[in-house]
């Protein structure tokens, strides 16, 4: 079963674009924003990171950090960090071990082709670690502002 709504997030650790093995364990005490994308430098992942960006001080003075999640390699999520200015902090899970416990690597199909990607989804962990809120099949536009819109009720 995936993880959803009240479960506690695992101790999965995963290379980070900060140098380091990351767990979500690892920010107890902050609230997390981790979003899952399919794609470095693609348009609607470089549009929704450039969103977080934009927004990164807001998330911040409500105690929160951004993670984002995809299969990239450390040295694609560096480049696309370079590139954009990203403040935040980019897991390489190229074995998909969070996507899947998180239920977002999913088949998907494209002109009759299928293939295994990953589903654009959204999670709000508590300074807990547990998840408090779920987005799946996100759409770029107006989402960075929704889920700080969220973190603001909690």
């Amino acid at each position: 079963m995936p993880l959803d709504l009240g479960d506690s997030v695992p101790n999965t650790k995963l290379p980070s674009s900060s140098g380091k093995e990351v767990a979500l364990t690892d920010f107890k005490g902050k609230k997390i924003v981790l979003y899952f994308y399919p794609k470095d430098n693609t348009t609607g992942c470089t549009a929704e990171a450039c969103d977080f960006r934009d927004a990164t001080k807001a998330y911040t003075k409500l105690n929160a950090v951004i993670v984002g999640v995809s299969k990239d390699s450390l040295k694609s999520h560096s480049n696309f960090i370079s590139k954009y200015q990203l403040p935040f902090e980019l897991l390489a899970d190229e074995n998909a071990e969070l996507l899947e416990a998180f239920g977002v690597w999913k088949e998907k199909s494209m002109y009759g082709r299928k293939y295994m990607g990953v589903e654009r989804s959204t999670f709000l962990i508590d300074e807990k670690g547990e998840i408090v809120q779920v987005w799946r099949k996100v759409s770029v536009k107006d989402h960075a502002k929704a889920v700080l819109e969220e973190i603001a009720k909690l």
